[in-house]
């Protein structure tokens, strides 16, 4: 057992949880708000402008992360931040049969959004406290397996059964209740199962999180040395020479696609008369939300290997064109406005895909630039950085693609591609890094 555990609690019993819990908010804020404001008749000018905007906690989460470190313990945030993401999850629920549910819904989805970012902090910090070095390399995989457990099950199961229930008798009885209408009561439905499922969470956390003595020690650090050590991360992390083409290439390499995966759902949910594919929710939940998502996981896990094989800096252009060509299925879906679902699930899984594929040499890289005695702030920044490149394009993506309609939106997601492939060309990467040692 871990020495830092004082009441030697196994590892299995809390770290897929643990992981299940964290990887579940981040994919109702940014992904099942999407297709459940389509479905609530919003415009993708609005959807995306709203939704983008929730990825800001995530962008300024390095700068909030000492008051994690010095408020409390780690093990105190994780409890009480699945009990606020509970109470955000209830709210979402009951402004959506009001007839301010745009309002209510988002300052919902806010509370979620930091209450998220938050426990990410949390439970990152204590999973590397509550565990020895050797369980934390034998862990790894576990905690990234059921991250995304949770995300198939958000943006998959969530999504199917909300589907499901636009249609069904309860949610037809609710909405003659509320006086709202089925698809708001069916997301009614669905975001108050979430609440029961998080407020589980935080009573089983209660009980089964161990107590880390590195934990209890960080929690009572002085506020003045744990400010001068953050100063002094940010000025290690930007006052290296190449600094600009970090940052460049971090807000650019996913310009494409940040516009892409914000509009990719409700594509896939329009009419034919608005360009879209005229699937039904249940059908995106599972095309999309399920297949797609295990394509993802799948294009990261070859990537990965490969890029263990081969190194990074080998393989960087490979990984670049992979991610981002796949994208001109949207283009072909487009004009076409197939209704196929082999044709449209075949396409999703191509791009998803790629994109997992591509990714891998993204986190790498940020891996790669984030070594040296500050390298898990140094990663945070990269990772800030990161969503604010998603940030500032999806919020203008929906203007773009009501602009242009969707076959020449995708064209333009396409030419977006060309500023990170063209800045990869100047990005500095060790020829060994990634490599296993044999």
């Amino acid at each position: 057992m871990n020495r830092n555990n004082s009441n030697n609690i196994n590892p299995w019993s809390w770290i897929p949880s643990l992981y299940f819990a964290e990887g579940m908010p981040y994919i109702v804020v940014m992904s099942v708000s999407v297709i459940m404001y389509k479905r609530l008749g919003l415009s993708n000018t609005d959807i995306a402008l709203y939704t983008s905007w929730l990825y800001l906690p995530w962008v300024i989460k390095p700068f909030w992360s000492p008051f994690v470190d010095l408020l409390k313990t780690r093990r105190w945030w994780i409890v009480a931040m699945q009990l606020l993401i509970g109470a955000g999850l209830a709210g979402v629920a009951l402004t959506l049969q009001t007839t301010y549910f745009v309002k209510g819904t988002l300052a919902f989805f806010w509370l979620l959004a930091f209450s998220s970012a938050t426990h990410d902090i949390a439970a990152d910090g204590f999973y590397m406290m509550g565990l020895n070095e050797n369980q934390q390399a034998f862990f790894v995989g576990i905690r990234t397996t059921f991250y995304r457990v949770a995300m198939i099950t958000g943006q998959g199961l969530l999504v199917v059964a909300a589907g499901y229930l636009e249609n069904s008798p309860v949610s037809l009885h609710l909405s003659k209740i509320a006086s709202s209408n089925s698809i708001s009561a069916a997301w009614s439905i669905s975001f108050i199962l979430l609440t029961i499922l998080f407020l589980l969470f935080a009573l089983y956390h209660k009980f089964r999180l161990p107590t880390a003595k590195d934990d209890i020690e960080s929690a009572t650090m002085d506020i003045k040395s744990i400010f001068s050590g953050f100063k002094e991360t940010i000025v290690v992390y930007f006052n290296r020479k190449d600094i600009w083409i970090i940052v460049a290439y971090l807000l650019f390499f996913r310009l494409g696609k940040a516009q892409l995966l914000k509009m990719a759902t409700p594509f896939l949910l329009d009419s034919h008369q608005m360009g879209g594919l005229a699937m039904s929710t249940s059908q995106v939940g599972l095309i999309y939300g399920t297949f797609g998502l295990i394509a993802l996981i799948v294009g990261g896990l070859l990537g990965g290997w490969l890029a263990s094989v081969y190194g990074l800096k080998r393989l960087l252009w490979l990984f670049v064109f992979i991610m981002n060509l796949p994208g001109v299925v949207y283009i072909y879906l487009a004009y076409s406005q197939t209704s196929s679902l082999w044709i449209i699930g075949s396409s999703v899984i191509l791009e998803q895909f790629g994109y997992g594929f591509g990714f891998t040499a993204f986190s790498l890289y940020m891996l790669s630039i984030s070594m040296g005695p500050h390298k898990t702030s140094n990663y945070a920044f990269s990772t800030g950085i990161m969503a604010l490149g998603m940030m500032l394009p999806g919020m203008l993506s929906g203007w773009f693609q009501e602009h242009f309609g969707y076959p020449d939106f995708f064209i333009w997601v396409l030419i977006c591609t060309i500023p990170g492939i063209v800045m990869t060309k100047f990005i500095r990467i060790d020829s060994k890094f990634g490599i296993k040692e044999i």
